[in-house]
Formats: structure tokens, sequence, C-alpha cells
């Protein structure tokens, strides 16, 4: 069953990143109370590495046994391994190095040339990789994420889709990106349905030139025009926003988290 959507609208964007980092540590450490191991999918994008900043600085990260967390990635630039544009790499540098993370438990997306040369056979790979990674409970072609987060462009895509390309018609798990209208052209990406597969959805958006998306994604926009509208949590969707990126909310649909 899908959720209708809850917006929280932050002072500012540092503001909002501190509470993300907060509701990240409590969501995990609950879900490990439990007695399950969380699955967390991350993205890339500034917002995305400040909030990672914040949870390796964050002394609350020590609460959660980081070596019982399976990490997946939404989507990547499909270039080489070092390349400062992947995702991966500015995870690392930002947070994955200073946790005590299980190695086979972190999944991210392949690089070009490592092991192919063919986005294609990459996207393949890691919807394989995915694939295996599903129990018979999850009921589909990739486990059930328990928090997904995404950034939204201005554009409004999500991951590596973008408003009216080929990969929105596609429902396989991941697919290769060509032509993106934003560099670098090739890259990877979970597809509208693998992201639908979240228990949680968690869109963390600052800043003005984010606002009319904001504002069309909760209207109803078609997911072909705006791609953010195509994703939704089975438990779950959050839009966590600072007030420049919730300046065109529809009244009544926003409330503040921050004074």
């Amino acid at each position: 069953m899908n959720a209708s959507p809850s917006v929280l609208v932050h002072r500012d964007s540092a503001v909002l990143t501190e509470a993300v980092c907060a509701r990240l540590i409590t969501t995990l450490i609950d879900i490990q109370a439990a007695g399950r191991v969380p699955s967390w999918v991350l993205t890339g994008g500034t917002i995305a590495d400040r909030v990672h900043r914040s949870l390796a600085e964050s002394a609350g990260r020590r609460a959660v046994d980081w070596s019982r967390v399976e990490l997946w990635w939404g989507d990547e630039r499909f270039v080489e391994r070092t390349s400062d544009e992947r995702n991966e790499l500015q995870a690392r540098r930002a947070l994955l190095d200073v946790l005590a993370l299980d190695p086979e438990r972190v999944h991210p997306m392949p690089a070009a040339n490592d092991p192919t040369d063919d986005p294609d056979v990459a996207a393949r790979l890691y919807a394989e990789r995915l694939a295996a990674a599903a129990s018979p409970e999850d009921h589909g072609a990739s486990p059930v994420f328990d928090v997904l987060m995404l950034g939204v462009g201005p554009d409004g895509h999500v991951a590596s889709l973008f408003p009216e390309r080929p990969a929105l018609h596609d429902d396989a798990t991941v697919v290769a990106v060509r032509g993106a209208p934003k560099p670098p052209p090739t890259r990877i990406s979970l597809t509208l349905p693998a992201l639908r597969r979240a228990r949680e959805v968690w869109f963390v958006v600052s800043g003005a030139d984010k606002a009319q998306a904001v504002r069309m994604a909760l209207s109803g926009a078609g997911e072909m025009q705006i791609p953010a509208a195509g994703v939704h949590g089975r438990a779950r969707t959050l839009w966590l926003l600072d007030r420049d990126a919730a300046a065109e909310v529809p009244a009544g649909l926003s409330r503040p988290a921050s004074p």
C-alpha cells in the first residue's frame, strides 16, 4: 500500500542535514533492535555529501552496528572507479571509510572497465547482485530496502532517471542511461519499479532552484515529466526540505520541523 507523502520543512540546509542524520541513526538502531539487518540505499549530490559528513562527525553513529548494515546505491556515474565523479568515491571519502562496515555488505555499482566497459552489461551485473540478495519474503527481483534516500534535480530527476527519457519506461531492476542531460552522460540507475521497492523513501532536498520541481512532484505531475513524482515508499514517503526548497509547496501539505 502506498503511503501519502509527509512534508517536513527545516529552517535551512544545515538544520536539514542534522535532522536527516539523526533520523537515519534512529531508524537504523530501531531496525537492528528488532533483530533485522537494515538496508540503506545511498544517493549522490551535494546534500547527500553533507548528510554523510554530518553522520561521520556524529557521536550517535557509534550506537549503530555498522557491520550489520547493507549498503546499496540508487545510481552511479559510469566512470572509472577512481574518478571523483563517482557517487561511491564521494560516499567513501565523506563517511564509509570511517565506519566499521562489513565489505560483503557494501554493494557499489560497477565502474567503467571494472569489470566491463559496457553499461548495459554493468546494469545487468548489478541487477543480478540485487536478485541474489533478495529473500523469498521480498517477493521480487531485489531486496525490499529499508531506507532509500533521493535528491531531486531542478528538472525533477531522481537517481539517474531524467524527464522524458527511455529509462523511465524500463521495467527491469537496473538500467543503463546514455545521453544524460547533465555530465557525465553515461550512468547506471535503479528503475522506477526498483526504487518503489523501499519501505521508506526519503527525498532530501535543499535550495531554491529545486522549489518548482518539489511543487510539481507533490502536486500530481506525471512521472514522465517529473520522475520524482513516480517514487513512493511502501510504508512511508518523506519529503525532507529546507525552507528554500519548500517555498512553492502547496498550502496544507507541509509542516515545520524546526523554528
